[in-house]
Order: structure tokens, then C-alpha cells, then sequence
């Protein structure tokens, strides 16, 4: 299922939520009936929290159906509201924005290629993912820039096609080109996603919301 929508007024969802197959994270201001829309169109449990006490959620924390990366900077409450079925981890570096610089599903987790050797590690065993770094179409926020799934990983329209190959045997799913919200190509920054739907920021076309549906394999 696909469906259009804002968090408080903005249209850049991913920037604010985060989504696995069982679970979203959103942000602890969001409106109680478009935490039920992400609950039926992702068909997950919304569950609201803050991250560093800040509203930015999906910037600061990644998700798959193992465990949950988040900036080192969040707080005790915090991660005692996030589910407790799941592995946490802090990026216990200057890149700690793990929404931003991890791009996972239940397979693999690409990271921003500066990441530690260290922090490399530590993904790999809170995600339970086979874990690897590069940038992609030259963008090192590889979490803002593509949005990955159990069945498509969906890129900024600059990515090359070797990069696509790569990432098809990466995450060991289709790869695809797209942008959202009427041109952006900060896919991740405007949508979340899992195997079953996506909430899309409210100013993608019909066009976008195309090309997502095909990418991610949401028929």
C-alpha cells in the first residue's frame, strides 16, 4: 500500500520516522492519526519516541527487523521505549546520525565510507546484516540519499549503473532509480518503506509514486 502524507506540515518523512517490518519509529510531536496511517499502510506498530531530544528520528536511528542504530547522543529513556525484541547500538563516533549513514534491510547495511572499522563491527552485530561502506552517486549519507528494502533498493537518480549492480548484490534485491516529493533526490529523506508499503511525502507525483511502487515492489 502506498500513501501520501506530511509529519506536522513536512513532507520529508524519512527525515522524522523509521520503518521496519515490524515497527516505526516516529517522532513523539506527531499527529495521533498519521501514526495510525503509518500503522495501517506499513502495517507495523508506530512507536513514538524522541532520539537525542530531538523530533528528527529518522535522521538519528536505523532500523531493521534485528536491532536499532542509533547517534550516541540519545537518552536512557529514549532507548528504553524502543522495542525491547530488538539489538541497539550507538555510533559512538562523529558520524553518529545512523539514519542518515546507514542504509539497511534484513540482509545488508551499507555505511557512509568513512565509518570505523569499529562501528563497521558493531552494525554487523546489532543488525545481524552483512555490513559494507561507500558512498553513492558520489553522496556519503547513503541512508538520506536510498531507501532499501526485503524487496528493492530504491537510488538517486545520479547513480551510476555499476553502483546499481553493486548494491543488487549487496542487499540481494532489484535496484532502481527514482526522486520524490516533485524532484528530490534524497530518497530516503522522503519516504519510509518496508516489504509491504510506503508513507510518502505528500508533494511526490503520480510519476514518483510510479517508480517507487515498481523499485520497491509494492504491486
Amino acid at each position: 500500500m502506498l500513501r501520501l502524507g506530511d509529519i506536522n506540515g513536512n513532507p520529508y518523512i524519512g527525515v522524522y520516522c523509521a520503518a521496519s517490518e515490524d515497527y516505526a519509529i516516529v517522532p513523539e510531536s506527531i499527529e495521533p492519526k498519521v501514526a495510525r496511517d503509518i500503522e495501517r499502510t506499513l502495517e507495523v506498530k508506530a512507536i513514538s519516541t524522541s532520539i537525542a531530544n530531538a523530533s528528527i528520528v529518522g535522521s538519528l536511528l536505523a532500523i531493521n527487523r534485528h536491532g536499532v542504530m542509533v547517534t550516541n547522543f540519545v537518552e536512557r529513556r529514549e532507548l528504553a521505549k524502543l522495542p525491547k525484541s530488538l539489538r541497539t547500538g550507538k555510533m559512538e563516533e562523529k558520524l553518529n546520525a545512523a539514519g542518515n549513514n546507514v542504509l539497511a534491510n534484513d540482509k545488508a547495511a551499507l555505511v557512509h565510507p568513512s565509518a570505523s572499522s569499529h562501528t563497521l563491527k558493531l552494525i554487523a552485530d546489532v543488525l545481524d546484516v552483512e555490513v559494507a561502506k561507500s558512498s553513492v552517486a558520489g553522496i556519503d549519507t547513503v541512508g538520506s540519499s536510498c531507501i532499501a528494502t526485503n524487496k528493492g533498493v530504491i537510488c538517486h537518480p545520479r547513480t551510476m549503473e555499476a553502483e546499481l549492480r553493486y548494491l543488487k548484490d549487496l542487499f540481494g534485491v532489484p535496484t532502481s532509480l527514482a526522486t520524490l516529493n516533485y524532484g528530490t533526490p534524497y530518497l530516503g529523506a522522503c519516504a519510509i518503506a518496508n516489504s509491504k508499503g510506503a508513507f510518502i511525502g505528500s508533494r511526490s507525483t503520480p510519476i514518483e509514486l510510479g517508480k517507487l511502487e515498481d523499485g520497491l515492489g509494492l504491486y
